[in-house]
């Protein structure tokens, strides 16, 4: 008998084998100072055996943390990492080494640096990964205070060009010739900015 062809309108049976959840935080100190959490766990949702451990149906194979202070300019005042569970019992002697992080700015090239002081034996792979959602978490942070003290909004009025924002030509959505810039920033504006050589060319 042939093999059945399986119904495409089905959907086919699935089992659940592993779950990662990863949650940040940012908070504004009444220091003027803000802390940025995040927290990732890695979850088997089945029992199984490893070098160091037998780890149980719905145990954490990693739950790790990171947090960092920094200043209202992006720059990193206090950095800390802490490892509650690891596969290992040596995972956790990595985690002083993310302290060099401290007086990194939060921006352009903060990845690469962060990679060149932790990379390979220097870190931790997970802690390492979560960087990158701690410093989006970071730059919305600063976004959220940016917000409530100079609505967008308000910046299309007046005669005063408006710079390019920073987020255009940062992904798809917010492409040059994409609708969302003719919003956040109109024609008008951008010609406004436009230097007067290139404009005559």
């Amino acid at each position: 008998m042939a093999n059945a062809v399986p119904d495409a309108t089905t959907p086919p049976f699935r089992t659940l084998r592993h779950t990662r959840s990863i949650l940040c935080r940012g908070y504004l100190r009444d220091d003027g100072r803000y802390d940025i959490e995040a927290e990732m766990q890695d979850i088997s949702a089945v029992a199984t055996e490893l070098p160091f451990t037998d780890l149980p149906a719905g145990g954490h194979l990693h739950r790790m943390h990171l947090t960092m202070t920094i200043d209202a300019g992006m720059v990193i005042h206090h950095f800390a990492a802490r490892t509650e569970t690891g596969p290992t019992p040596y995972c956790a002697e990595i985690n002083a080494a993310y302290a060099t992080l401290i007086g990194l700015h939060i921006g352009k090239g903060f990845h690469q640096a962060a990679r060149q002081r932790l990379a390979g034996v220097r870190g931790c792979t997970h802690l390492t990964d979560l960087l990158g959602p701690l410093a989006t978490t970071a730059m919305q942070t600063m976004m959220s205070i940016q917000r409530e003290e100079s609505p967008w909004h308000t910046k299309l009025h007046g005669d005063t060009p408006l710079p390019q924002p920073w987020v255009l030509g940062t992904c798809h959505a917010y492409r040059l010739d994409g609708e969302a810039a003719q919003v956040i920033w109109p024609m008008h504006r951008r010609a406004a900015v436009v230097p007067e050589t290139t404009a005559q060319e």
